[in-house]
């Protein structure tokens, strides 16, 4: 993404960028587009699908809808505990921050995607009091559940959690330490009603989720749930997988993508594996590897993920949770590299049905690795099937549509 102007607004954790062709400075030196969209987003402390996601949209906006991007965002990583419970149980921190950057800006849109933990319903009131109309895009089930995924600590997908009764979460320890499995549970359960109260307009990423946030409890009410899908820019011409010498994985290390599936299904088929990625399963994961064919690359820039799957005869996404997209599957799809994933989520409709295998079984996992490892003709149809979800003019229009909803 071209970052313009790119400056801090002067509180530790808190940046804030220019993306796209801001309008000529006015007084005072500072940039005063007439017609800007904020984006707001908490950063996790292990990166993944979302800030993708984030990013993606902050580099379509400019570029499709020919209206300039400023992204104010925070940080988990050198966030303490402290703070992010007092954040979480008081709706937010900070949200003056929020209503100065609309106001230098001149922003008539806020279009909100992580809040948790410091940004909060706080930040979604401040934006409306100094001015604009706000955008509520969840990425995941953080409004209910405490871990986003819907995957209970064994592993298993999970909707124990419902509307504002968040107490399953501290009874199965979902945050791990009891003391911040309490702050999650009691922030939510708080912040749900004024969160969606503050947002003009929802989004989501696809259908699937939509119907899982009715399944959680969450009370989206009449109002109309706009579905955004994630972005993919380039899409390949053909697929080289005929040539590829292993299979990859490119999912954050964490209990629920269900990376351990993939290291025991290419053990048993007798096929390398590269992953592509870091996570707090990192270690557990390299001891289950042991002494089979698997290299860990850890998390790579975006030109080497790129390389590595041209290099790839298959990727695996066996993920655990109830994706509510799939980016890394359609990502790879997109790169003509043959996918097989676990039928959950919205990847059940977005990856072609050769691909998908039930989640968390290894025998079927495997068997699937054997039939489509190197198999050119399922990443040319994958190349159709990432076309058909995440083509930027679906975003396009999506984009517009919630705009126009948010601004009534």
């Amino acid at each position: 993404m071209r970052m313009c102007g790119t400056r801090s607004i002067g509180v530790s954790g808190t940046r804030c960028f220019w993306s796209g062709r801001p309008a000529a400075s006015a007084g005072g030196g500072g940039y005063a587009p007439s017609r800007v969209i904020l984006f707001l987003h908490h950063r996790y402390r292990t990166s993944g699908g979302e800030e993708r996601a984030v990013q993606q949209l902050c580099d379509l906006v400019p570029r499709r809808l020919g209206e300039p991007v400023r992204l104010l965002e925070r940080d988990s990583a050198g966030l303490g505990a402290g703070a992010a419970a007092a954040g979480l149980l008081r709706g937010g921190t900070r949200p003056e921050e929020v209503a100065a950057a609309v106001r230098e800006s001149g922003a008539r849109i806020v279009h909100a995607h992580n809040l948790q933990p410091t940004f909060g319903w706080r930040a979604l009131a401040a934006a409306r009091a100094a001015g604009a109309r706000t955008v509520l895009h969840l990425h995941n089930y953080r409004l209910v559940c405490a871990v986003a995924t819907c995957v209970d600590p064994a592993g298993r997908d999970c909707l124990r959690c419902h509307g504002r009764d968040t107490r399953p979460g501290v009874r199965l320890r979902c945050r791990g330490a009891a003391g911040e499995a309490v702050a999650y549970a009691a922030g939510l359960a708080r912040g749900l009603a004024p969160t969606l109260a503050h947002a003009d307009a929802v989004a989501v990423p696809s259908a699937f989720a939509r119907d899982r946030l009715v399944a959680l409890g969450v009370p989206l009410g009449d109002r109309p749930v706009h579905v955004v899908p994630n972005v993919v820019d380039t899409f390949a011409e053909r697929s080289a997988a005929a040539a590829g010498t292993y299979a990859l994985v490119a999912s954050r290390l964490a209990r629920e993508k269900g990376v351990e599936v993939a290291i025991d299904a290419c053990r048993a088929a007798g096929v390398p594996l590269v992953i592509a990625a870091d996570g707090p399963e990192e270690a557990a994961l390299r001891a289950r590897a042991a002494g089979g064919d698997v290299r860990f690359a850890g998390r790579v820039p975006r030109a080497e993920l790129d390389a590595l799957r041209a290099g790839a005869a298959l990727e695996l996404v066996p993920s655990r949770a109830a994706e509510t997209f799939g980016l890394a599957a359609v990502e790879a799809m997109a790169a003509g590299v043959p996918v097989v994933a676990s039928r959950v989520g919205a990847m059940a409709a977005i990856v072609p049905e050769d691909g998908l295998v039930p989640s968390g079984d290894v025998a079927a996992l495997t068997a699937a690795v054997a039939a489509r490892y190197g198999d050119a003709a399922a990443g040319e149809r994958g190349i159709a099937a990432a076309r058909a979800a995440a083509a930027p003019e679906h975003a396009e229009r999506a984009l517009r549509a919630l705009y126009a909803a948010a601004a009534g």
